[in-house]
């Protein structure tokens, strides 16, 4: 009979979005990864110590092959091409779609039982729920609630994704789009100017998905210098690394950022 090992988990670990390399880091377990993605900011020790094999739709086949993984883990149905090129290359793909802050929470204590450090994972969740749940009572004793518009994206229009909607709410504002941000598909979280307009949000934040604002051109659109944001001059730019990474990253310095906004203690 062939002699066979306590599983250890992945050893070799090809991540194509950040937020499972900032996971793995948090576990202790960086030294798993062998490949990135491109947009990887956090942690920074990862862009200097691991090869960059993908962007965020595409990747590089060959790349991630070479370094044979004995797992690549991708994120949503946007890179569903990829993960059908890397499967077809018979690599071991993981495919996550969390969309929610619960699913983001989840999907922490997935990696950490991948890597044989379920209980870690857990007492790493239990530490952000506290700030989670530390934000909310502020948020809870502020008498105002302003209205917060989201934009993820500014031709077409998108609002923001689910995770940051409830994000939005836990530190104090009213996100105008909550409903919408429930859509899992990007043409689902569509919105125009007019349904802002009657919205008037009090406060617009943006986060263009890896390209800067442009706040001439925001305030250019026919109606948008109607809305009480703008007309105040609460328009903010929140860094996509901070918010449209769903990890760490959006339940610590996004949600900081979120709060200092909302109750005004960050100026534009």
């Amino acid at each position: 009979m062939p002699s066979y090992r306590q599983p250890r988990g992945p050893e070799r670990i090809v991540c194509l979005t950040e937020e499972p390399t900032e996971i793995l880091y948090q576990l202790g377990q960086g030294d798993r990864v062998v490949g990135i993605s491109a947009y990887t900011v956090r942690p920074p020790e990862a862009k200097r110590e691991k090869p960059v094999v993908s962007a965020f739709v595409g990747g590089s086949v060959s790349k991630i092959a070479a370094l044979e993984p004995d797992l690549v883990i991708g994120f949503s149905d946007i890179q569903a091409d990829l993960a059908r090129d890397l499967i077809a290359a018979n690599l071991p793909v993981l495919i996550f779609n969390q969309r929610s802050i619960q699913e983001i929470l989840d999907v922490i204590v997935d990696l950490g039982s991948l890597v044989q450090c379920r209980e870690a994972a857990q007492q790493l969740v239990s530490k952000y729920v506290s700030r989670l749940e530390v934000a909310h009572e502020r948020a809870e004793a502020r008498a105002h609630r302003p209205r917060v518009y989201f934009e993820e994206w500014d031709d077409p229009m998108i609002c923001g994704i689910r995770w940051v909607s409830e994000l939005i709410e836990i530190a104090g504002g009213r996100d105008i789009f909550s409903e919408r941000a429930r859509g899992k598909l990007a043409k689902e979280r569509f919105v125009d100017e007019a349904e802002v307009l009657a919205a008037d949000p009090e406060i617009m934040l943006a986060s263009w998905c890896g390209k800067p604002l442009d706040a001439g051109s925001v305030h250019a659109r026919k109606t948008m210098g109607d809305i009480a944001a703008l007309r105040a001059g609460r328009l903010f730019e929140v860094p996509p690394e901070i918010i449209l990474q769903p990890g760490p990253a959006c339940l610590t310095d996004g949600l900081d950022r979120l709060e200092q906004i909302i109750s005004g203690t960050l100026d534009p």
